[in-house]
């Protein structure tokens, strides 16, 4: 079953006040911005219960909906229908088992093809912008340096990218914008503080969301990879959500997140911190000490190492670069990566043992682009921590995970209230 293509989402006006040359882009524009708290945590409505299963198990019968989601049969039969009418179903009478009779027998599935969403994960080095499908399936992606200098011509810099790379999808209606952002974020306003950026009281949401002319959420980084563990690994259902987990984030910053029964802890004043987390080693921090986490491991303390060793003195500097002389035999640069990945090892042992969640995953290009280091943070971790090994493991993502991060943002509402966000789109 088809839906006719909806109009662009209405939004509505935010209470916040703007600096002089975002006014004057909303008075050109004539647009207001709707800025909506992202919900990171797995659904307990009726109808996105029913939304998951569909995009988790689709083609799936309405009685293994059922099954699934604990809901009569008679709920579910309702759920689908608003759900069909709406566009965010469609049914798949090829699949119908044989012999059988009605409609309530005929499978149904998320419709893939009519709409889509739009993530930009901002990082500290570059941006990476996705195009995501209702089931999140990343349907295209791009990746550009972080723009440098004000923020506000920063900010209008990723919003032209991404503006340009989803007008290639003309055939799909974009219904949500998701960011995702380090710093300090308040995701009820759309503002921003990140240090490493130079960005002070940013008006990111507002930016983006008046640039795209979508509704949109905004959220700390690292608990958007937690959400992104919870709602869009494959077969979702089967992935533990009880108890607490712990995400640890490593690249060129570093974070934590934590997930409480299917539900990421977002503290009011934003997500904590563990950069400044002593590590014992001689690395000069930012902040005037030495030994800080972030300035230990970081790809940009990694990278200052190996070019004070003289390693990296060819036109490639980059981390991958270090990596390929590590995989080539040099005994320098293997050095460089074993202790980063044993400094790892012993923060996460550390965090563990303070925080004894159910499980923890270490995601991050710090433990995912170089895989022959998981051994060595294996090895510290075992070293470090008082308490018996629990479930630790390498989020499934890979090296993709800024860009999952990003696309649960934008899909978090929609998933959370399927019926609410269609009809507002369609207002």
């Amino acid at each position: 079953m088809s839906a006719p293509t909806l109009p662009r989402p209405a939004t509505s006006r935010t209470d916040v006040s703007r600096p002089a040359s975002l006014a004057a882009t909303s008075r050109r524009s004539q647009a207001h911005v709707r800025i909506v708290v992202p919900h990171l945590r797995i659904a307990d409505g009726a109808a996105g219960s029913v939304l998951r299963v569909a995009a988790d198990r689709g083609p799936a019968s309405r009685d293994l909906i059922a099954k699934a989601t604990g809901l009569s049969i008679a709920t579910v039969n309702r759920q689908v229908t608003a759900l069909l009418a709406a566009g965010l179903l469609r049914e798949r009478a090829d699949l119908t088992e044989s012999g059988a009779i009605g409609r309530p027998r005929i499978p149904v599935e998320v419709d893939h093809e009519q709409f889509l969403t739009v993530g930009i994960h901002i990082g500290a080095v570059t941006t990476g912008i996705v195009a995501a499908d209702l089931r999140g399936r990343i349907i295209g992606a791009v990746e550009i340096p972080t723009p440098s200098g004000d923020q506000d011509s920063a900010l209008a810099s990723i919003t032209a990218s991404a503006k340009a790379f989803v007008s290639r999808w003309h055939r799909r209606t974009a219904l949500w914008a998701g960011i995702a952002i380090g710093g300090r974020v308040d995701s009820t306003t759309g503002i921003v503080d990140h240090p490493r950026l130079g960005w002070s009281q940013a008006r990111v949401g507002e930016a983006v969301g008046l640039g795209l002319r979508l509704p949109v959420s905004v959220s700390a980084h690292v608990e958007a990879m937690a959400a992104a563990e919870l709602l869009l690994t494959p077969n979702k259902s089967s992935v533990g959500t009880t108890g607490a987990g712990l995400y640890i984030y490593a690249r060129e910053t570093v974070g934590i997140a934590i997930t409480f029964d299917g539900k990421v802890h977002t503290p009011t004043t934003g997500p904590g911190s563990i950069s400044h987390l002593p590590t014992g080693s001689s690395a000069r921090c930012a902040c005037g000490g030495t030994g800080c986490l972030e300035a230990t491991i970081s790809d940009q303390a990694v990278l200052e190492r190996a070019r004070s060793e003289g390693l990296l003195t060819g036109s490639d500097r980059s981390i991958r670069a270090l990596y390929g002389l590590a995989r080539e035999g040099s005994e320098a640069a293997r050095t460089i990566l074993v202790d980063r990945a044993s400094a790892l090892g012993r923060t996460v042992a550390i965090l563990r043992d303070l925080f004894n969640p159910d499980r923890v995953i270490l995601g991050g290009q710090a433990f995912t682009e170089y895989p022959e280091g998981i051994a060595y943070v294996a090895k510290a971790f075992e070293r470090a921590s008082s308490l018996p090994r629990k479930d630790v493991h390498i989020t499934g993502f890979g090296n993709g995970v800024q860009a999952h991060a990003a696309g649960v943002v934008s899909l978090s509402v929609l998933y959370s209230d399927p019926l609410g966000v269609m009809r507002r789109a369609a207002a």
